[in-house]
């Protein structure tokens, strides 16, 4: 499955949303404490992460594949759920 979009939120969250329509809110949070991705920690890094469809990546080069994203999200309930979804929504997970 690939990654259509891909969209940082507040604490270190990722909104992700993949080709078939499947949304989900993905927690970096976990990964800051290794040395790849310690560069996150600055939310103007975190906010600069790139779609590569199968893989998200960021400038520092820290990266994650689509199948580990997919496998560690959080599904959204609805397909059509946004990314504009309350803030609560966002944060409460992970």
């Amino acid at each position: 499955m690939n990654i259509a979009e891909v969209i940082p939120k507040e604490n270190y969250i990722l909104y992700v949303k993949a080709e078939d329509g499947r949304a989900g809110l993905f927690d970096v949070k976990r990964y800051l404490d290794s040395e790849s991705f310690s560069p996150l920690k600055d939310e103007t890094e975190f906010r600069h992460v790139r779609n590569g469809k199968y893989f998200i990546e960021w400038e520092c080069g820290a990266d994650l594949s689509a199948d580990t994203i997919f496998a560690r999200w959080s599904p959204l309930p609805d397909r059509s759920a946004q990314y504009d979804a309350p803030a609560s929504t966002l944060t409460s997970r992970g």
